[in-house]
């Protein structure tokens, strides 16, 4: 790749010979690979999602829960053969799912991985990303991917720009979001299991729920608007005490104001306790 275009950061970096924006060069690198039970009940399951962790990041944002990981870049070089092995080591292990967790600066390797061991695999493959891709690099995976979990995190590009250094997220996430609904327009599920389909993801920030109203709104008025996961986790780590009006938690008033409009817009999807703000479901890296 003499000149990486995979993410919307359109960095042009040959990352053959030195890191792009996202701080890893074009070897695949994973920090982890697991059976993951944190992601949505149909994502999860019984038997836990098949989660692979790459390292590095097309965004900064200075909340994030896997730093050691995104910012860190801690992990270990691996090939393409054996990321074809970590995923049937997942699937053996019962897997509900192979889960590619910010794969976006590898995408066209996971691409090649993907057409030689797709059918064999026999399991869905999701495509779990910051929402921050580059409609180019979707359709590449058509065909390959059988359910996108993006998330969806500022319609303000003041918000994006102070907290995850790219004032051009909503610009970029929401055609993305388009084009993985143009490729699963509707979810399909075995029994409890998610196949098929997106879901979206929001985590609603402190002092930020009115730009999550904002967001649903948009959300809702999608001629088939996806499955909607509001997120309560929130909790500050990383940078984010630099930034005195994130670091604290979230209000209930500021999460219910989010889920009452989520519910009076009629979308469906999936809420969070009381008390998940903790690191207890972030993987140790």
């Amino acid at each position: 790749m003499s000149e990486c275009k995979l993410c919307p950061r359109n960095c042009k970096t040959d990352r053959s010979i030195k890191p792009g924006y996202c701080g890893c060069k074009d070897e695949i690198r994973v920090a982890k690979y697991m059976l993951h039970f944190g992601e949505e009940p149909c994502i999860t399951g019984t038997n836990g999602s098949g989660a692979i962790f790459f390292s590095g990041c097309n965004l900064r944002c200075v909340f994030c829960q896997n730093f050691p990981i995104s910012h860190g870049l801690k992990g270990e070089n691996v090939s393409k053969a054996r990321l074809k092995e970590m995923m049937f080591e997942l699937r053996d292990k019962g897997a509900h799912n192979i889960n590619f967790v910010t794969g976006t600066h590898f995408a066209d390797k996971i691409a090649d991985v993907l057409r030689e061991c797709k059918i064999e695999l026999g399991i869905p493959v999701v495509y779990n990303c910051g929402g921050y891709e580059s409609t180019e690099t979707l359709k590449m995976l058509d065909g390959l991917v059988d359910i996108y979990l993006p998330d969806l995190k500022y319609y303000s590009s003041e918000m994006s720009a102070r907290y995850s250094g790219a004032s051009d997220y909503f610009e970029k996430a929401f055609p993305a979001l388009e084009e993985m609904l143009r490729q699963h327009p509707k979810a399909m599920f075995h029994g409890n299991i998610m196949t098929y389909g997106v879901i979206v993801r929001h985590l609603v920030l402190p002092k930020g729920y009115h730009d999550s109203l904002k967001l649903l709104d948009i959300i809702a008025s999608l001629p088939c608007p996806p499955i909607v996961s509001i997120m309560r986790q929130y909790t500050p780590c990383y940078d984010a005490g630099k930034f005195p009006e994130i670091n604290r938690k979230l209000t209930t008033f500021e999460y219910e104001k989010v889920t009452d409009h989520a519910a009076e817009l009629g979308l469906k999807g999936f809420t969070q306790k009381k008390g998940c703000d903790t690191l207890d479901m972030t993987p140790d890296f």
